[in-house]
């Protein structure tokens, strides 16, 4: 079975390890790599976050600003070279007009709906939070804004930690880790201890090792094949594998497939997931995401 965790929000606690619980994505970008700005409208954002809800997802995550490979990012100047001026991250004034009223109305529509936002800006976590957020999922594990880290301990909300090597423009040029698996487990783990120093509660953070952020094609299996090897850090672990481009690799026997055609490789790697320890799957697809995983939970109990 999965260690037991009770992840402490700022109106309740989610009981994790009982079963799986699901994450529902919803972009409200009009670059999304998974959904190319299907939702990136208010009223169909909602609408679209209302009908994960419906389908049974435990959380919805909310994001404005896509980490797709390549994209920039506002965390300043590359180590050792400069930018494009073309490639032009999204501002937080930007990601704010689009985030802040889908998180208010959700709220408000669905009070009691648990609402992430997925974002690596102190000030648009402190606005959605306030507009009804209860978790902020940050991609750069409070790496990126120097003002993350105390806002959270501040807000005292529910914080997800991911695994991120390098930036989206560097991914391509990243030379290979000798053992991703060890890398993953050595700098989460570090990464958490500073978010606990900075005063963030260990029962309001979760861990996410980042399948497909700066994990070439051949480093993502062995994340999945050795995963129970983070549960030694300490943590309750979320999982993202969703229409990732090493599921389309994979399932197009070398060549990409679309991703709204990598739905069934996406649940073999959530379904492998959950049976290795994972506690919460973050998806684009919850009824079948949600599905598989009682599927998993049931062979966990079995055992």
């Amino acid at each position: 079975m999965r260690p037991p965790f009770h992840w402490t929000l700022p109106t309740r606690a989610l009981e994790l390890g009982k079963r799986t619980l699901i994450m529902g994505v919803v972009n409200v970008t009009p670059d999304s790599f998974s959904d190319g700005g299907k939702f990136s409208d208010h009223a169909r954002a909602l609408e679209h976050g209302e009908r994960l809800l419906e389908e049974g997802a435990d959380i919805i995550d909310i994001g404005g600003e896509s980490t797709r490979p390549g994209a920039r990012v506002d965390a300043g100047p590359l180590p050792g070279g400069s930018r494009k001026a073309s490639l032009a991250p999204v501002s937080a004034e930007e990601e704010l007009k689009r985030v802040i009223p889908v998180v208010a109305e959700l709220r408000k529509r669905k009070p009691k709906a648990v609402i992430s936002i997925d974002t690596y800006k102190s000030a648009v976590a402190r606005a959605a939070v306030d507009a009804g957020a209860e978790i902020v999922n940050d991609v750069s594990g409070l790496r990126w804004d120097p003002d993350m880290a105390h806002t959270l301990a501040d807000l005292t909300c529910g914080v997800v930690l991911m695994h991120m090597r390098g930036r989206p423009e560097q991914w391509r040029s990243l030379p290979p880790p000798e053992d991703v698996v060890a890398l993953v487990k050595s700098e989460l783990h570090a990464w958490a201890g500073q978010a606990v120093n900075a005063g963030i509660r260990r029962d309001r953070i979760v861990l996410d090792p980042g399948f497909g952020f700066g994990k070439s094609f051949d480093e993502n299996y062995p994340l999945i094949a050795r995963f129970d090897k983070l549960r030694a850090i300490g943590f309750p672990l979320l999982v993202g594998t969703s229409r990732k481009s090493f599921v389309g690799r994979t399932v197009g026997e070398g060549t990409d497939i679309p991703p709204d055609q990598r739905l069934y490789g996406t649940l073999a790697t959530q379904t492998a997931l959950i049976l290795k320890g994972a506690h919460i799957v973050r998806t684009h697809d919850v009824k079948a995401s949600l599905e598989a995983a009682r599927i998993a939970d049931a062979i966990l109990l079995a055992q």
